[in-house]
């Protein structure tokens, strides 16, 4: 049966890892195989091989055949050279030690290439971290250069409202300096000032008041005497309408009968004058000296004609 030299795949999603076998060709890729000879991990930059020299040699020797990939990387290691000068030596073409001297130059050489490779990536890295940092350090000398620039625009600002409020304190005048004098302090130099202009005030308010007190005296009086007036004229008009009444009450008699009802007469008289009497008496205790001088005067006049015409009329009986 044919025998391989491949690869069986382990590791997770996009991050493979890779198993060096000698398995069946008839077998999968990822199942049974013969024998593990090493691994090889190509994430890595340069990518890592290990591998069993010996045991891949020796399953050279016996004819088993390496896929493309696994080719490459047994002459990396240098066992397809090494299976080469071992050739070249049955056929007596040179000895074996010639044959390990060349194999040892060639592993000499190579593993400088493979540190000057190393070097090379090593560099590179660190040329892309430098780049990379002094871009960083260009853009924080930038920031810090706004920066800077942007404080000493606010200093500056700063500044000149300090000098324009400088300016103005200067500029006040004079009463600045009573404003900013405290409250006790004003009350005690406005204290006599304050006094002064309070008794005048008082003053000045008495002297208004004595006026308006006599003219509200005088109203006053006019206002008790109004009243009093129309008491009178109510008292007079209830005494009219009393005799009004009592007369109407009186029934009409006969001819006949006037000699008899005579007596009663004088009494219905005395008691309409009684209740007129007793309202003048009201109305005159109601009312102010002054005015009931006046209805006396007035009261006189109206008599002295009445008693005139009383004498008149027995003259003219006889």
């Amino acid at each position: 049966m044919p025998v391989k030299i491949r690869l069986t795949r382990q590791g997770r999603k996009k991050n493979p890892f890779y198993h060096i076998v000698i398995a069946d060709s008839r077998a999968p890729r990822d199942g049974k195989y013969i024998e593990r000879i090493g691994y090889y991990n190509p994430c890595t930059n340069p990518a890592t091989i290990e591998l069993d020299f010996d045991r891949a040699l020796d399953w050279l020797k016996k004819g088993a055949q390496p896929t493309d990939i696994c080719r490459s990387l047994l002459s990396k290691e240098g066992v397809l050279i090494k299976k080469h000068l071992l050739e070249g030596v049955k056929k007596g073409a040179f000895s074996e030690e010639d044959a390990e001297s060349r194999f040892q130059a060639w592993l000499k050489e190579k593993q400088a290439k493979q540190k000057a490779e190393k070097d090379k990536i090593t560099k590179n890295k660190t040329a892309d971290a430098k780049k990379r940092l002094e871009a960083e350090s260009k853009i924080r000398e930038e920031k810090a250069k706004a920066f800077a620039e942007k404080q000493a625009e606010l200093e500056k600002k700063k500044k000149e409202a300090e000098t324009e409020a400088e300016e103005t304190v200067a500029a006040e005048p004079v009463a600045s300096t009573k404003i900013k004098t405290t409250q006790p302090e004003k009350q005690i130099l406005e204290a006599p000032e304050a006094e002064a202009k309070v008794e005048e005030k008082a003053e000045a308010q008495v002297e208004e008041k004595e006026p308006l007190t006599e003219e509200k005296a005088e109203t006053a009086e006019d206002k008790a005497a109004e009243p009093a007036d129309e008491q009178k004229v109510g008292s007079k008009a209830e005494a009219v309408a009393g005799e009004e009444t009592a007369e109407a009450e009186q029934p009409e008699t006969p001819a006949g009968a006037e000699d008899k009802e005579t007596p009663e007469a004088p009494e219905a008289e005395t008691k309409v004058e009684g209740k007129a009497e007793d309202s003048t008496q009201a109305a005159k205790e109601e009312k102010p000296e002054e005015k009931i001088k006046e209805e006396q005067s007035a009261g006189s006049a109206k008599k002295e004609p009445e008693e005139s015409e009383e004498l008149e009329k027995p003259e003219n009986k006889e």
